[in-house]
């Protein structure tokens, strides 16, 4: 009974990479009928077989891989946007794998490892990859708007999808420059005035023909300040609204339909 109470209770061994640690059977719940075993055995024919019974308390075993998921669990990174490269498209922060425990697998190789009452080798660590949610590959939608040449690129993460020429705001009213997000999106929005000297005495503008908005508004988180279609084409490939970035009717509504609220704006001067 002493020498199989001895085997039992030696620990288990586990390791991860270059960490080696050991757990208990006790620590483990894990609990063994010795002193039956041994009433079986003594009357047990030669060399036949006795079975030790053992018994595993999972939800103890489910503790301790928990415990151990906290200690070498490490979350995903997801990309980030960063700010724009030398020729103005999105740069993005790396994306990390992360790791956690597998710990069904885990529980597995421990109740298999408790009940071999084998203690002479190492168990390993089963853990699992966590992928990144976010890649620079599937991030979405960056509009930059280069008010300068009066163009707007819109990026499938890095890469370019489609350019187009806008009007941006007056010398006088310009396009604000920095990094803001799209925050409303309006189908046949109505306009109304701001409070800006410019906009004194003028009246809301339902949607429309004529309407200063047309069919589409995309505001952004720079005040009064959004990407949206306009009835004067002429307008376009200048510098003359009152801050906004015009579109053409039809680009304006496609565009539209390519971004959602929280999509990143970065507006330079270039």
């Amino acid at each position: 009974e002493a020498e199989l109470a001895r085997r039992f209770t030696q620990p288990i061994r586990i390791f991860h990479r270059q960490n080696v640690w050991s757990v208990s059977p006790r620590r483990l719940g894990a609990s063994a009928s010795i002193g039956e075993a041994v009433e079986r055995a003594l009357g047990a024919r030669p060399d036949a077989r006795v079975p030790l019974d053992i018994q595993v308390n999972r939800r103890a075993v489910r503790r301790y891989v928990a415990n151990l998921n906290r200690r070498f669990a490490r979350p995903a990174k997801n990309a980030e946007l960063v700010g724009l490269s030398d020729d103005l498209s999105p740069t993005f922060g790396e994306a990390r794998t992360g790791r956690r425990i597998d710990r069904p697998e885990m529980v597995r190789r421990l109740v298999r490892a408790i009940r071999s009452t084998y203690r002479g080798m190492q168990l390993q660590l089963a853990v699992e990859p966590v992928p990144p949610r976010v890649t620079a590959a599937n991030f979405g939608s960056v509009i930059v708007i280069r008010r300068g040449s009066n163009r707007l690129f819109l990026y499938d993460g890095p890469n370019l999808v489609r350019s187009f020429v806008v009007a941006t705001g007056q010398a006088e009213y310009p396009t604000p420059t920095g990094a803001f997000e799209i925050i409303v999106k309006e189908e046949n929005p109505t306009w109304n005035p701001p409070a800006s000297d410019w906009a004194e005495g003028l009246l809301p503008v339902p949607p429309g023909p004529g309407n200063p908005l047309g069919t589409r508004w995309m505001g952004l988180s720079a005040y009064a300040v959004g990407i949206h279609g306009t009835p004067d084409p002429a307008s376009l490939g200048y510098s003359a609204s009152h801050g906004c970035i015009r579109m053409a009717i039809p680009e304006a509504e496609w565009l539209f339909e390519q971004v959602d609220v929280g999509t990143p704006v970065h507006i330079v001067s270039a």
